[in-house]
């Protein structure tokens, strides 16, 4: 498997840092981003990669993050668009904030990630975004953060049919061990997510997913991985 240079969003805990681990013991060139800076810097030292500040929902932040990290290694062949919220709850609830939460962060934040790695994808590239089982699927307290899952699917499915020569793979994890409940302020959307997560399965399971994906040959594109417990229905 030939080494690629591969920018990760939300690199500081979770699936990302997780999938960070991964494919820097593959012998890939890693570049992290996220808000936490101590978190990405003692992870970077960690694994021998680096790392720059990152906020998805700004479209200039996303860019000079993509433009670090061609300054350091001469370009980009991966991006793995992973940052996301889930701050669940009823819609009769009206934690509108929240709402708009998710669409800037799980919705702008991937767009923004592809908008700063395209003009870098020439004649190759790789766009990895992390979706989730939620993309598939609708349940209580989660229409919105569903329906932002499915607006990344979307997004890479359209993606991937306008160029024949960049490789788009969604990866959809069921309940896997991260931040994300963290986020959850409603009681009852909390207490829901508590029984949910006993299934959970480790974050590196999902970093396997991407590495597969990104470690195939050059005319194969993988287009969609869902990663479940076995247990989860």
């Amino acid at each position: 498997m030939s080494e690629k240079v591969v920018v990760i969003s939300g690199a500081s805990s979770g699936i990302g840092e997780a999938t960070a681990r991964v494919l820097a013991k593959a012998g890939h060139q890693v570049f992290l981003g996220a808000r936490r800076e101590d978190r990405l810097a003692a992870l970077a030292d960690e694994i021998v990669g680096a790392y720059a500040p990152l906020d998805v929902t700004s479209r200039e932040s996303f860019q000079s993050f993509v433009d670090s990290a061609v300054e350091r290694y001469g370009r980009v062949d991966v991006l793995v668009n992973n940052a996301g919220v889930m701050p669940l709850s009823l819609m009769g609830s009206l934690k509108v904030d929240e709402w708009d939460r998710m669409v800037d962060v799980n919705i702008k934040g991937v767009l923004n990630g592809i908008a700063a790695v395209l003009p870098r994808f020439t004649g190759g590239g790789h766009v990895v975004n992390v979706a989730s089982i939620a993309a598939h699927m609708v349940m209580p307290t989660a229409a919105v953060y569903c329906a932002t899952k499915y607006a990344v699917w979307a997004i890479s499915e359209g993606l991937r049919q306008e160029r024949d020569d960049l490789r788009v793979t969604v990866i959809s994890p069921g309940v896997t061990e991260s931040e994300l409940a963290d986020t959850i302020t409603e009681d009852f959307a909390a207490s829901l997510m508590e029984d949910f997560r006993k299934l959970a399965l480790p974050a590196s399971a999902i970093g396997d997913a991407i590495a597969y994906a990104i470690s195939q040959p050059a005319e194969v594109d993988v287009n969609e991985i869902v990663v479940r417990p076995v247990a989860q229905r």
